[in-house]
């Protein structure tokens, strides 16, 4: 799945929080071959995860809510809610920035993250962090859920973890 421009308008959404730069549709297309099954997790970016209907069971429509909206897709030009976007509204100031690295100065990406145990919403499925708005954080079990439900279709990389015996991924945002 490939998004067109109208993606800009959710991520200047993530930069500024302003009520009118919220997104009110995105528009994307399929880039796969025709009669091929679409995925379920077609996304390709932290900004915007799509969701299908499976997934969104799986993981609760009322869990995900709690941290954001899932929004109808105009695919291929048709409006749809088999797959949905999850605009993450939850912002939590987590990151421990003393300990973390510096953002990158053109992406914003954070290649080593640190949270403040304390601080992480542990509830929500997602949020998303001040020093790095337009990266959707996705909490354990809900990765564990994704995990679950798409198999080998998903890579899973830990950014961070309180438990020791866990390594963090050396790159986790670099595709």
């Amino acid at each position: 799945m490939a998004f067109d421009d109208s993606i800009k308008q959710l991520m200047r959404w993530q930069m500024t929080g302003s009520a009118e730069d919220h997104p009110t549709a995105v528009r994307a297309e399929w880039r796969d071959r025709e009669g091929e099954r679409k995925a379920d997790f077609p996304t390709g970016r932290p900004t915007g995860p799509v969701l299908s209907r499976r997934l969104t069971k799986a993981l609760g429509e009322e869990t995900l809510v709690r941290a954001g909206t899932l929004m109808p897709l105009c695919i291929n030009g048709v409006e749809q809610n088999e797959h949905r976007l999850y605009v993450v509204s939850q912002v939590v100031d987590c990151l421990n920035v003393e300990l973390s690295s510096e953002p990158d100065s053109l992406t914003g990406r954070i290649k080593k993250s640190v949270f403040r145990p304390e601080a992480v919403p542990a509830d929500l499925p997602a949020f998303r962090i001040p020093q790095y708005p337009m990266a959707v954080h996705w909490n354990g079990w809900a990765a564990d859920i994704l995990a679950r439900e798409l198999g080998e279709e998903l890579e899973v990389r830990l950014i961070w973890s309180e438990d020791p015996g866990l390594t963090p991924h050396p790159d986790p945002w670099g595709f």
